[in-house]
């Protein structure tokens, strides 16, 4: 706060410097100060007349002659307002006092409005900012000059620019108001604050100060007591008056000089005195010559100078009246004039309407709907309907003198043109309530059918579908099954339809062909599987045995946790996926399981390397949390492939070649692509499975599924089956190296990682013929 008040002695003594009551400076005789960053904000609103903004112009100029200009010294910016604000130059663009005169004398005004809070904040923002050359730790002075009241808010915008350390002067001039003044500047106002009559004496503030760096101004230091301006002298003072005014005798007091009262005009008939000048002026009725002297009297008729709407008569210097043509009259207004109207007076004798047809004329005329009659002033009612004159195709309603509109018959709508009829079909306009058939009966009318194997109820409306088989009416041996009208039979579990559709045969397929099991055949509904005994398992030919031991892998489990999924039925997921679990040698050292759910987005629920026992697995397996929201598989295959088998979380190295295995298993079609990253995760060496549901689309588990595609694509229509997969669903693998901690001593010459048993299909058989075809 002390640098920024002996800034303020600095700009008031600066600004003190350039006016009249000081002795002139040489070139080179500055005023010394240290470094200030000052920018004038000036008023170019439209009510600062020309001349009035070119006396500004030389204001500021004389104000920056007094300054000692420099980047290291004195910097300067200029900024002009109206109802927008312009940077004419920044504290930075300019070093040298020659450059800042020319781009002053340069300066366009605005004429505008008045903004000064819109100015000042951009003061505050913009011209003292880093960018515009604002130094740091150096003080920053506003100089802001107005001649009017602001057209928005200063006070608080002011208050801001202040508590950021700029030091503000308001500097007013004629309309200017003193409130907005003191609502801008800095305290004290009386330092701050300046108010004079015009522009032409806006250099006075500037002797309200005291110039600390100039020297002693005895106009600044002593009592004067000069009326108007007192000028300094070394160790005198001199006493001066305004123009417009002489120095009384006292040297010190002024008088207006008054050119009217002292007869020092030529004025013809009036003379209006200012101080030491005068301007004429004419009696009412007569307007001043171009000599700015002499007056002629006023003819406003022949100036055209009246607003009589039709005659203006002459009735002296500066008076006229009124008047109008034949056939018109004078209004009470005694300018415009009216029509005599004899309809509108009332002075006519017809029935209904009577029409103007000038000045004292008029004919008659009827309402619409009603005709003149012969005597040319009574009138009759138009019936259009009886005359025949309507074009109606079926019925004319009269609606009134020479008004009707038209109607249709029953079972008929109008058209359109609101004349023709149109036959009324309910049925293919949909306007019926039948079950199945409309059939049309005539315009507006209409009967109920059914389809084929359909019967009509007894409300004539509504249909029964003709169930033969609760009817008795088939000769099924085992099981009808109905549609509409028609049947057809089938067999029970374990037996097959003969030829003639009707009657079934048992099935032993393991006693009636040459099944070719190693080990053990078993029979199913119309087929059979093979089985092998315990410790060893099916190959690939789906009835030898081998004993392939079960390896090392790094299993990860994509699962569909959309919205189709359901809640109940995710939970048959998890259970799938325990069951898959239990098949499999889990340790830290051996199979390593990490499970992924997706729906819109993917969630890893537990990596590879989180859990190294089957218990702890199932565990989190059942804690999952049901997402419920889209399919994105492609996301996840994604996912899959950049985190899921990523040495970060869990996946061993390939330098190890331990069997990389991705288990997806979805209920619908994917709402992304899915073909790029199901191809890159088979290029990386990961061996895919695929497991659809339900709306599972067979392309795109085909597409995901490795080759051979039959031994790594599962179908189930069925959640409720799914176990069967489950239970089918063997992770052996049988590489010819393996470099995992588990040792196979007796390897097998298995070409895939996953054995998927032909029992799985055959599994999958017994469930369509229990849970689909039995129905």
């Amino acid at each position: 706060m002390g640098n920024l008040r002996g800034l303020s002695v600095f700009i008031v003594l600066t600004l003190a410097v350039f006016t009249s009551a000081r002795p002139k400076s040489g070139p080179n005789q500055k005023c010394k100060s240290g470094p200030v960053d000052l920018v004038f904000l000036i008023d170019s609103s439209r009510s600062v007349r020309p001349h009035e903004f070119e006396t500004m112009r030389k204001f500021l100029i004389d104000i920056l002659n007094t300054l000692d200009i420099g980047l290291d010294t004195t910097r300067v910016g200029v900024v002009q307002y109206s109802s927008q604000v312009r940077s004419e130059f920044s504290l930075k663009t300019h070093s040298k006092l020659e450059n800042m005169v020319k781009a002053i004398n340069e300066i366009v005004p605005l004429a505008q409005g008045t903004m000064t809070g819109l100015a000042i904040r951009y003061l505050m923002n913009e011209a003292f900012s880093p960018g515009q050359g604002d130094r740091p730790k150096v003080p920053n002075v506003a100089v802001i000059v107005t001649d009017g009241r602001p057209q928005d808010r200063v006070a608080e915008v002011a208050a801001e620019a202040r508590e950021r350390g700029i030091e503000i002067y308001a500097v007013g001039v004629a309309r200017a108001d003193m409130t907005s003044l003191r609502a801008m500047a800095s305290p004290p106002f009386e330092d701050h604050v300046f108010l004079v009559e015009r522009f032409d004496l806006i250099y006075q503030f500037g002797l309200q100060f005291q110039d600390k760096l100039c020297g002693i101004d005895l106009c600044l230091e002593s009592d004067h007591g000069c009326e108007h301006l007192c000028e300094s002298s070394p160790g005198s003072f001199t006493c001066q008056c305004l123009p417009g005014y002489r120095l009384n005798a006292d040297g010190k007091t002024c008088s207006a000089i008054d050119l009217c009262a002292e007869r020092k005009h030529d004025c013809q008939q009036i003379c209006i005195s200012s101080p030491g000048s005068f301007t004429c002026d004419c009696n009412q009725g007569y307007h001043l010559n171009d000599d700015k002297k002499t007056c002629s009297p006023i003819d406003l008729c022949a100036e055209g100078k009246h607003d009589c709407q039709q005659v203006c008569v002459y009735m002296g210097p500066g008076v006229f009246t009124c008047d109008c043509n034949e056939g018109y009259r004078l209004n009470v207004d005694e300018k415009t004039c009216a029509p005599i109207d004899l309809c509108a007076e009332g002075k006519h004798d017809c029935e209904q309407v009577c029409v103007y047809s000038g000045p004292g004329i008029f004919t008659c005329d009827c309402n619409e709907g009603y005709r003149l009659n012969v005597d040319e002033k009574a009138c009759s009612p138009i019936d259009l309907c009886a005359e025949g004159k309507h074009g109606c195709e079926q019925v004319c309603v009269y609606s009134g003198p020479g008004i009707f509109t038209c109607d249709c018959n029953e079972g008929y709508r109008l058209n359109g043109d609101k004349k023709t009829c149109t036959p009324i079909d309910l049925c293919a306009e949909g306007k019926h309530d039948c079950d199945h058939v409309c059939v049309n009966m005539g315009p507006g009318i209409f009967t109920c059918d059914c389809k084929k194997g359909y019967r009509l109820n007894e409300d004539e409306k509504s249909c029964s579908a003709i169930d033969l088989c609760a009817e008795g009416k088939h000769d099924c041996e085992q099981i009808c099954i109905s549609t509409p009208g028609v049947f057809t039979c089938d067999c029970n579990k374990g037996f097959k339809l003969n030829r003639d559709k009707r009657t079934c045969t048992n099935m032993d397929m393991c006693n009636t062909v040459k099944h070719g099991c190693d080990y053990q055949c078993v029979n199913t509904p119309g087929s059979y599987h093979c089985i092998c005994p315990e410790g060893q398992l099916l190959q690939d030919d789906g009835k030898t045995c081998g004993t392939c031991k079960s390896a090392n892998i790094d299993l990860v489990l994509l699962i569909d946790g959309s919205k189709s999924v359901r809640p109940q039925n995710f939970e048959l997921v998890k259970k799938f996926v325990n069951q898959v679990v239990d098949s499999l040698d889990v340790s830290a050292h051996g199979t390593r399981v990490g499970l992924v759910q997706y729906s819109s987005r993917v969630r890893t629920e537990f990596p590879l390397n989180m859990y190294h026992t089957a218990e702890d697995i199932k565990a989190a397996v059942m804690k999952v949390d049901y997402m419920e929201k889209g399919t994105m598989t492609g996301l996840a295959l994604k996912h899959m492939l950049e985190y899921s088998f990523s040495e970060a979380e869990g996946a061993r190295p390939a330098s190890r070649n331990i069997p990389r295995i991705g288990l997806v298993f979805t209920d619908g079609r994917s709402q992304d692509d899915i073909s790029e990253y199901a191809k890159k995760a088979k290029e990386a060496g990961i061996t895919m499975y695929a497991v659809g549901v339900g709306k599972a689309v067979e392309d795109e588990l085909r597409e995901i599924a490795s080759d051979p595609v039959e031994k790594h694509f599962y179908y189930t229509t069925d959640f409720s089956a799914i176990n069967t997969i489950a239970d089918n669903l063997k992770l052996n693998v049988c590489p010819a190296e393996s470099q995992g901690e588990v040792e196979v001593k007796d390897p097998c010459a298995c070409e895939n990682l996953v054995e998927f048993q032909q029992a799985t299909m055959n599994s999958l058989d017994q469930f369509t013929q229990k849970h689909i075809l039995s129905k």
